[in-house]
């Protein structure tokens, strides 16, 4: 089950999942700890789909783009719409004069380092840990060149944001 549920402190929405068994929620914009069974729940639903859709349509009330919503029809259609606009990585290399074999070739070569963010690396080691504690984030983060305190940071900042959940002090990539 899915749920739209919102922070009664900053007005931010987001959505509940029952599979997760966490008694509190953070909010992912001012970071306010509530008790989920306290939450309001705005729309609930089995299929996370059309709870996108419900919070998406809330989100345009309260903006006051009814109107523009409807005629956008569902949150999908606007996310295939994003992913098919704009040009890709080889058109804009080549349309700015440069030669995007050249580019790509440049990019095949191993110089031995790593060009992976300090973000990219933190997920990555939620990705590859089942459900690991911060410690052993940071550890696997710190062994690929991220400092501890921006790993830990990092984390903190994934959690808040929701792209991350804790349960337990266990994490795990949402």
């Amino acid at each position: 089950m899915y749920a739209v549920v919102g922070c009664n402190n900053c007005s931010n929405l987001w959505l509940l999942s029952d599979a997760d068994t966490k008694q509190t929620a953070n909010c992912s914009r001012c970071g306010k700890t509530h008790q989920i069974k306290k939450l309001k729940r705005f729309f609930e639903s089995e299929n996370h789909a059309e709870a996108r859709q419900a919070r998406a349509a809330i989100l345009a009330g309260k903006q006051g783009q009814n109107e523009a919503f409807q005629k956008v029809g569902h949150v999908a259609d606007l996310e295939r719409e994003v992913e098919n606009a704009g040009i890709d990585d080889r058109e804009y290399l080549e349309r700015s004069g440069l030669d995007a074999n050249a580019v790509e070739a440049a990019g095949d070569v191993d110089t031995g380092s790593s060009s992976r963010s300090r973000q990219e690396v933190v997920t990555d080691a939620l990705r590859e840990r089942d459900r690991p504690t911060e410690d052993e984030v940071v550890d696997y983060a710190t062994e690929h060149g991220v400092p501890a305190e921006a790993a830990r940071d990092l984390l903190e900042k994934l959690t808040r944001r929701g792209e991350v959940s804790e349960s337990r002090g266990r994490y795990r990539l949402l």
